[in-house]
């Protein structure tokens, strides 16, 4: 039993208080760097119309082929690389998919089929550059995948430089994303993703 001078119940409240303490400030670090996150995703372009050897494209939707292959007809690069395309499609039904006509095209886009995660295809890519010997690329996708999408790519190819080109989806108000249920649930999911890609590179 325990007497009035018993000090374990005052060293568990100090225990408590403490680790009440540490998770607040926790989840205030997680939250303002949430915040920081949302308001640096890129909003413009830089240097859209400087050449590099090639233009990757990150599969997840319409909008970033379409501007990978105009790009390409633009001669903004040699060859187009799209990586994590499902297996099965080929360049026609891309070039379909986005109402481009194919014969100057077609020759110069290159499809992956390895990759699944930003991981895979930066690894994915990584190969393609290398023997293709390479050494730029300008990388389209999604402006809030983009962080994350540079940090893979600059981790696996340190000697190639990468040009940024985030796409910007329709839908998605940067102003205000935390009242729209659906543009909050997507930079909180891409903000742990980030955290957990730095984590594993350290």
């Amino acid at each position: 039993m325990t007497g009035d001078g018993d000090p374990r119940p005052r060293t568990r409240r100090r225990a408590g208080l403490l680790w009440a303490g540490l998770g607040g400030a926790a989840s205030a670090a997680w939250l303002m760097g949430l915040v920081w996150f949302a308001a640096t995703l890129p909003r413009t372009v830089s240097g859209p119309n400087s050449a590099t050897d090639a233009v990757v494209v990150l599969t997840g939707g319409v909008g970033r082929l379409a501007v990978g292959i105009d790009l390409l007809a633009r001669g903004r690069a040699r060859k187009l690389f799209v990586s994590g395309v499902y297996r099965g499609i080929d360049v026609a039904q891309i070039l379909r998919l986005v109402k481009k006509p194919g014969e100057e095209l077609e020759c110069c886009i290159v499809l992956g089929h390895a990759a699944d995660d930003t991981r895979g295809n930066a690894a994915e890519t990584a190969r393609w550059i290398a023997k293709e010997g390479y050494r730029s690329l300008r990388l389209v996708t999604a402006h809030y995948h983009m962080r994350r999408s540079l940090l893979e790519f600059k981790r696996r190819m340190p000697g190639v430089a990468i040009i940024p080109h985030p796409v910007f989806p329709q839908g998605f108000k940067a102003g205000d994303w935390w009242v729209r249920p659906g543009n909050l649930r997507l930079v909180a999911s891409e903000y742990v993703k980030y955290l957990i890609a730095l984590v594993r590179l350290w």
